[in-house]
Formats: C-alpha cells, sequence, structure tokens
C-alpha cells in the first residue's frame, strides 16, 4: 500500500519526501507532476513566496525511464529562499549564536501550542515546519497517485465554491460539474471559480480584505469521477472510503470543516427525500440523486464522489492580533510574518492531491498492488463482473 514521510523546514535548504508502495510499470510524466506544483501555486490573493518560488521536483529514485520501478521514489524540492534565511536556519550553530528568536505566538498558528509542547522558546522551530510550505511535497506524491489512477481512468477535480460572503450560483455551474473540463475550466480563473461573475466579486472580497491588511477564507468542492463501486469497506471501522478522506482533507494547513455529499443540509430534510433511490439500465446499478456524495457505508457507491471543504482565513495577519510573549508573558501583537490575503483556490489543489493516494489506496487493496498489468487484469474482471452481473 501507498506510504509517505515529508521532510523539511519552510526556509530550509529544501523539502523532500519519499514515496512507498507505488505498483512497478507504472508510466510517470514529470511534467504533469511539477504542473501539479505550478496549479498549487496559483490563486489571487497568494503571497510574495509564491513569486519567489518555481517549483519543481528532483527525482533520485524509484523511476527508471519513466516508469516506476515498485521500489521507494523519493525526491525533493529545492527552496529558493534558503539563501536568505542562512542565519536564522542554519544547521549548525556557529560561535555560539542562533538566529533572531520569534517568540510571539500567532493566533490561529500551531506557534504556541507547539512551542509548548515541545519547550522551545523560539517559536520558529513551530513555525518552519507547521507551514504550508509542506504542502508542496503532498501535492507532488499525490500527482504519483494520479499517475496510478489515470491508468483507471479515475480523475479528481475541484473548484471554489465561496470566498468570503460570495457563494457561487449552482445552477449556473451544474452542467459543467457532469462533465471532465472542471479543472480546465477553474484553471482559467483567478480563484479558480466556475461561476465568472462570482469569481468577480471574490476578486472584490480579496482586495478589500488585502486594503485593511486583513484575510478570508472560503468554501471549495472536490469531486473523484469514474470511481468504481465497492472501493473502502464496511467490515472495520479505519478503513471506510469516507472516513479516510476526510481525515486526509482535514490534514491540510486551516481546514476546519469537510462534509460529503449533502453533508449538513441533509438535517433539513427527511430520509424519504435524502437517499438516493436505486435503479437499474440493464447493465449496472445508478442513482438519479447522489445526496450521499458518492460514499455509502464506507464505500463507494460508482457515483461521483464529493467533498465540500470550508478552510478558515489565514491566521497570519497585516493588523496583527493581540497574542502574549512565550518568554517574557508580556502582551503584544502577535509576530506578522510574510503570507497570503486567501489561499481558498490552493487549498482545492492540494485536497485534489492528499485525496489521490486515498483512492489509490483503495484501488490497490481490492485489485492488487505488485505490478500494472495485474492490478488492470483484476480491475477489469471485477468491472466485467459487477456491470454483466448486476
Amino acid at each position: 500500500m501507498l506510504r509517505f514521510l515529508t521532510a523539511g523546514e519552510s526556509h530550509g535548504p529544501a523539502i523532500s519526501a519519499i514515496l512507498e508502495g507505488m505498483p512497478a510499470n507504472v508510466p510517470v510524466d514529470l511534467e504533469r507532476i511539477n504542473h501539479e506544483l505550478y496549479r498549487r501555486q496559483q490563486g489571487y490573493g497568494r503571497g510574495g513566496r509564491m513569486q519567489m518560488e518555481t517549483d519543481r521536483i528532483e527525482v533520485l529514485s524509484g523511476i527508471r525511464f519513466s516508469k516506476t520501478l515498485g521500489s521507494p521514489i523519493s525526491f525533493m524540492i529545492r527552496n529558493k529562499d534558503w539563501e536568505n534565511w542562512l542565519e536564522e536556519m542554519a544547521i549548525e550553530a556557529k560561535d555560539g549564536k542562533e538566529g533572531r528568536e520569534f517568540t510571539k505566538p500567532r493566533p490561529g498558528h500551531a506557534d504556541l501550542a507547539g512551542g509548548l509542547k515541545y519547550d522551545f522558546a523560539d517559536l520558529r522551530n513551530v513555525l518552519e515546519r507547521s507551514s504550508a510550505r509542506e504542502t508542496a511535497m503532498r501535492v507532488a506524491v499525490g500527482a504519483f497517485a494520479r499517475e496510478l489512477l489515470r491508468q483507471f481512468n479515475i480523475h479528481i477535480y475541484s473548484h471554489v465554491l465561496q470566498i468570503g460572503p460570495v457563494k457561487v450560483d449552482m445552477q449556473k455551474i451544474s452542467a459543467l460539474l457532469n462533465t471532465d473540463r472542471i479543472n480546465e475550466v477553474a484553471d482559467q480563473s483567478q480563484v479558480r471559480c466556475l461561476d465568472e461573475e462570482a469569481s468577480n466579486a471574490m476578486i472584490q472580497v480579496i482586495n478589500e480584505a488585502k486594503r485593511t491588511g486583513d484575510t478570508v477564507g472560503g468554501v471549495f468542492q472536490v469531486i473523484i469521477k469514474n470511481v468504481p463501486p465497492g472501493l473502502g469497506n464496511y467490515v472495520h471501522w479505519d478503513r471506510k472510503l469516507d472516513g479516510q478522506l476526510a481525515a486526509a482533507i482535514m490534514s491540510i494547513n486551516a481546514i476546519k470543516a469537510v462534509q460529503v455529499g449533502s453533508g449538513f443540509y441533509g438535517a433539513h430534510l427527511r430520509g424519504s427525500e435524502f437517499h438516493d433511490e436505486i435503479y437499474h439500465d440493464g447493465k449496472k446499478f445508478y442513482r438519479r440523486t447522489n445526496n450521499a456524495g458518492g460514499i455509502e457505508g464506507g464505500m463507494s457507491t460508482g457515483e461521483d464522489i464529493i467533498l465540500s471543504v470550508m478552510k478558515k482565513p489565514i491566521p497570519t495577519l497585516m493588523k496583527p492580533l493581540h497574542s502574549v510573549d512565550i518568554k517574557s508573558k508580556e502582551a503584544f501583537k502577535a509576530h506578522k510574518e510574510r503570507s497570503d490575503v486567501t489561499a481558498v483556490p490552493a487549498a482545492a489543489v492540494i485536497a485534489e492531491a492528499v485525496a489521490a493516494p486515498v483512492i489509490a489506496n483503495a484501488l490497490l487493496d481490492k485489485f492488487g498492488s505488485d505490478t500494472l498489468p495485474d492490478i488492470q487484469l483484476s480491475f477489469n474482471n471485477y468491472l466485467k463482473r459487477v456491470f454483466s452481473e448486476s
């Protein structure tokens, strides 16, 4: 099964990862991997770091002649900003001196809880690793998983539903959501929104927040298409597909809510209105509605998997909130660090990426994991049984 570790600090020499469990003989296009990293860096309201870094991976092992070997894939991204942080982030102490301390925790960040947990007086030790810079590695890991999923025509999309108070008109975009053009269209928008009128209004909200030194959050949707029925498992709690997807997405920095399908809206409905009735077209089972979001009993139903996700406003503000110095215990305005006004569009791309290894693992659990041809044979035999004997 796929397992991965990431390493590195935001302003260290590099960030890196090891991905274990990729089957052998999976074709890999490194330009597609790098394109996903590019997508993560886009979006209106991003800060100066996105202009400084041009993320591209350097593969160190696990791929030969553009195919996976079945051995661990290791790779890294060099941090161009490292040269500006040589004193603060030095690997070795020089003459007993350390870079300037950061002792003023920012509300909404890991700073205070992390400092208390590890007994750090210099909270840069927390800031550097808890930074969203780490998500670049998870996007790269997800891009490798997508190289596997594309062999089974499984694709992951996202789009922004809301920034601040501005929401998409779902009726305007409903037809597009049933196509494979979601990312193509969303990526053309500065805020990854499929509704042009809403996009323009979202940009105005971001501009106003920037003018006042504030930040804004929002909501985005992840849609996973062509997942066959039966991925995941009802037998054990930790193998339920919706639980695994929610956990992966909640692990993204600043995510505060994940709902599957109709989610909270289902509280307004009766059971007769909420549940997706089952039909058969002579070849396969299908639903005319998808309030369950493509998952029932912890398993995929064959319908689109739909996840809606809320990202909180970025907590690093240019008009800092009240805080207390961790060393002196004196009241201060919280530390200011270079930051974005919003990163909702980027978070949507990151969520696509972290969902990919979850779906890939469910696929490998069901159909095998050693080499791509064997997995494809098992996959095709399963589809033949499900769609001919249904």
